[in-house]
């Protein structure tokens, strides 16, 4: 079967199954802008906005409405984006996930889970102090244990599992990297920017601070507290050999996607337009 990326474009996920194709948001290999990967006629992935339903209500009942459309459309397979170890109940949104993957399981058709690890895009966030400072700012320990994944891996990961034959009834952990501490995340940006590069902790109380003063929901917030409290306690890493085999090659490390980066790849207001 036919898959494409298309960039820049968002297409609600309704409108289409009766045209028998289901669309999501993903990552393209063009940049870091929202794209739609279209999956046509019998199988599907299934993955729900990071705006509108993530930190909210919405990642259980959005994916609860779209397998009922799925199934109502007649389509006979559905690949789930889910999220590295979604059995801790101290994070909800990891936790709502495996009710999801759940739900995937009794829907009665064929099914594959992805299940990624925090994206290595994530950093962006910090670019412009990373490149400017030196300092790479996590509201965790330093010695905070995590596994990162470039989502351009996650996009091929996903196009190789919706058109190679044998993927049915699998589940895939998605890591591009061990588990590398921050600490050692830093030192990686240092050599491939070339300049020195240090991790330092921000306190809970003051990410919270910025969180809130930057417009983030009260429920996205008190979600991501939890979620940095369990990275400090038990890390979050898994192993890169399953992508690897995925992808027939071994996935984009951390400085292969910092080289990839402009100078201005971060949220500064001066990046050059269009």
């Amino acid at each position: 079967m036919p898959w494409r990326l298309q960039v820049n474009r968002v297409v609600p996920f309704a409108t289409r199954l009766a045209e028998g194709a289901l669309h999501l948001r993903g990552y393209a290999a063009s940049g870091h802008a929202p794209a739609l990967l279209v999956a046509e006629f019998d199988w599907a992935v299934l993955v729900e906005d990071p705006a509108e339903a993530y930190f909210g209500a919405g990642v259980w009942t959005y994916p609860q409405h779209a397998l009922a459309a799925a199934r109502a459309a007649g389509l006979e397979r559905i690949v789930y984006h889910s999220v590295l170890h979604p059995q801790p109940e101290a994070m909800p949104h990891h936790w709502n996930k495996l009710r999801v993957e759940e739900a995937v399981f009794e829907s009665g058709l064929a099914f594959t889970i992805l299940q990624p690890a925090p994206y290595m895009q994530n950093l962006l966030a910090y670019w412009d102090t990373i490149t400017t400072r030196g300092v790479f700012a996590v509201p965790y320990p330093p010695q905070t244990r995590l596994s990162l994944v470039d989502v351009e891996d996650v996009a091929e990961a996903a196009a190789r599992v919706l058109t190679e034959p044998g993927h049915a009834g699998a589940t895939y952990e998605l890591c591009g990297t061990g588990g590398l501490s921050q600490t050692e995340v830093a030192a990686q940006l240092s050599a491939a920017l070339e300049r020195p590069v240090r991790a330092e902790q921000v306190g809970l109380a003051d990410w919270e601070r910025g969180a809130r003063a930057a417009g983030l929901s009260p429920y996205a917030v008190e979600t991501l507290l939890k979620m940095f409290r369990y990275y400090a306690a038990f890390g979050l890493w898994g192993s890169p050999r399953a992508l690897a085999a995925l992808l027939g090659r071994a996935p984009a490390s951390l400085t292969d996607f910092a080289l990839r980066q402009p100078p201005w790849a971060g949220p500064r207001s001066d990046r050059p337009q269009g």
